[in-house]
């Protein structure tokens, strides 16, 4: 892939960085699977995939280390579209889709399809209707656009708030994936696992910024998509004879539908326990299938962490390609998740349910430990801990029904599952760990840069010079690496939903504000600011009452509460607007210019014509 000469020693030789860092990768791991052949203790090899995290993550982060703002926040905008791609896919990726998109799939079948319908269809909206323009206006951050589109601190005090909470949501459920992975890797309780992770997203970012986070993040999907893939290719070969497991996949999914109706008739298994692969709506309505679908969509193309990434592109149509190539990126783990829950519940059936409590493998109680696994209602922690709790529902053997496994471990516990060597087990957490850490350190990023660019450099201290600019950003970003460690100890353990609330939230506060900036002249700040409110307030009320209360509109679910709150955005702020004095012409103009693609940046054009009349007076 030809890269566009930048001037930056690192930019300009991208292809031969990551080409040397995927063979070596590939290398180290037959290297490893070689040790264990030999004989080298499994937990060695977990240290040694822990190793080799710190110095790759850490080195990227130490060499792009930089005290230029614009670097810091943007990269200097020079990241082609191609590598910008893979960041983007990284960070999007993180732990929703490689640990939690194929459990869902695993619970509830075809149902949870809406996850990857929706997550992969908002990019379509964001290239069209959002990136490029925001490249083209120039901004650092998006509440910086908001700020300057629509003007007063008010707009962007708010954007900031619902840009932080958003993705401190986002990013608590990063925290807790890779928690998840540490845990098992060093053998610690849950909350040592995230202190750790804690480590992992300050090495990576916090010298760099968004220079760090960028080449970090392309590092960290090579690594994610082999670990993702190389094991779903292993266990097609075994159970098919055919490493094509894409292809193998309908083949699975048939004989799984069999072995359940087998298991059903046998008593091992009743009708609500059975998975139901290929039919729709069983345990979601139409309604709540296609509400998730469009709050997923219109969250992708509002998600803040996504639109700086925009921001980084080298020009504007770069920006809409750097969208389009991380959509492939994306589709190569996301057409994977459905492959491992199928795959994996078949070798469940086939290995697991039937068996007497004493053949149980021990593979189940080394899950079981970490809360992964329960039978017949209790923590799988060994055979003594189940074998109480089966006696009182009278069974010796393990049904269906007492089988329960998290849908956070499945992907982590797939190579335990089909039987194959540590090393691929190791494999795949250093890929989950990837995963957990580009979508870590770009919410981190995005957080970071949105309080030190728009509060304190704007709000507060807007001459501070580049060092202290810089001091701040990096002081901010340790804080909420922090603060996230606490919110994923502390918030609900259910990784997907937090996400879907992440989403929802910031379709509803920031989607109406950002298309009506760019395609709306007559959109003025009141009524952006009130749709802002307005919409965020009535997907926060419905999030916090279906949690807490019960409550529930229409039977949705808390992802879909965008579907509620992205209306009542674009209604207030239409509303408010046209009853309210309509923007000025200079702020009229200054959106019809955002919208030619070509020409200069917006915001650079702007400060040298401040620049010139400073020079004139």
């Amino acid at each position: 892939m030809a890269v566009e000469r930048t001037g930056d020693g690192f930019a300009d030789n991208l292809g031969r960085i990551y080409g040397i860092f995927a063979v070596g990768f590939l290398a180290f791991v037959i290297l490893l699977a070689i040790l264990e052949q030999v004989g080298i203790p499994s937990e060695w090899i977990g240290y040694l995939f822990l190793i080799f995290s710190v110095v790759a993550y850490g080195g990227f982060g130490l060499l792009a280390r930089t005290m230029q703002v614009s670097d810091y926040y943007v990269v200097s905008r020079r990241v082609p579209a191609f590598y910008n791609g893979m960041a983007v896919a990284a960070s999007w990726i993180g732990t929703s889709g490689y640990i939690a998109l194929a459990g869902a799939l695993y619970v509830t079948g075809y149902d949870a399809l809406s996850y990857i319908l929706g997550m992969t269809g908002g990019f379509v909206l964001l290239a069209v209707l959002i990136a490029p323009f925001l490249r083209k206006f120039g901004a650092y951050t998006i509440p910086d656009f908001l700020g300057y589109r629509f003007g007063g601190q008010v707009m962007r005090f708010v954007s900031v708030a619902i840009v932080i909470a958003c993705s401190f949501l986002l990013l608590a459920a990063q925290m807790r994936g890779a928690g998840l992975v540490l845990q098992q890797f060093l053998g610690s309780n849950y909350e040592m696992g995230v202190v750790f992770g804690l480590v992992f997203v300050v090495l990576g970012s916090l010298l760099g910024g968004m220079r760090a986070v960028t080449w970090g993040q392309i590092a960290q999907y090579i690594v994610l998509v082999m670990a993702f893939v190389i094991p779903m290719v292993i266990i097609s070969t075994i159970e098919t004879g055919i490493p094509l497991p894409h292809l193998m996949y309908g083949q699975i999914m048939q004989a799984t539908s069999e072995l359940e109706l087998d298991m059903v008739q046998s008593g091992l298994a009743v009708a609500d326990d059975i998975a139901h692969f290929d039919e729709p709506f069983l345990r979601v309505s139409e309604f709540n299938f296609f509400a998730i679908v469009i709050s997923l969509m219109l969250g992708t193309a509002s998600m803040p962490f996504l639109l700086m990434r925009t921001l980084t592109a080298t020009r504007v149509h770069e920006a809409r390609r750097t969208n389009g190539w991380a959509l492939v990126f994306v589709m190569l783990v996301f057409f994977t998740a459905p492959i491992y829950a199928v795959f994996v519940r078949y070798d469940i059936y086939k290995s697991i349910i039937g068996l007497s409590l004493n053949d149980i493998p021990d593979w189940v109680f080394s899950w079981g430990a970490g809360g992964g696994i329960n039978i017949c209602g209790a923590a799988a922690t060994s055979i003594e801990a189940i074998s109480a709790s089966c006696s009182a529902v009278g069974t010796g053997i393990v049904r269906l029904t007492d089988f329960q496994l998290s849908p956070d471990i499945l992907v982590l516990a797939a190579p335990d599952i089909t039987n194959l060597p540590f090393v691929v087990t190791a494999l795949v957490g250093a890929g989950a760990l990837a995963a957990a850490l580009a979508a870590a350190n770009g919410l981190m990023a995005a957080i970071s840069g949105t309080l030190s660019q728009d509060i304190v450099h704007r709000m507060i201290d807007r001459k501070a010079p580049t060092a202290r600019r810089l001091v701040v950003a990096r002081g901010i970003a340790l804080g909420t690496a922090i603060s996230a460690t606490f919110g994923a100890i502390t918030l609900p353990p259910d990784i997907l939903k937090m996400i879907g609330w992440s989403f929802s939230l910031a379709a509803s506060g920031l989607f109406p504000a950002l298309v009506l900036g760019i395609w709306w002249k007559r959109c003025n700040s009141v009524g952006a600011v009130t749709g802002m409110l307005a919409g965020f307030g009535i997907a926060g009320l419905y999030i916090f009452g279906l949690h807490n209360y019960g409550w529930s509109w229409f039977g949705l679910d808390g992802s879909a509460a965008a579907i509620f709150g992205v209306p009542i955005g674009f209604a207030v702020s239409v509303g408010v607007s046209l009853l309210t004095p309509e923007p000025s012409e200079d702020v009229q103009s200054m959106v019809d210019e955002v919208r030619i693609p070509r020409g200069r940046t917006y915001m650079d054009a702007d400060r040298e014509r401040r620049r010139s009349a400073e020079l004139q007076r």
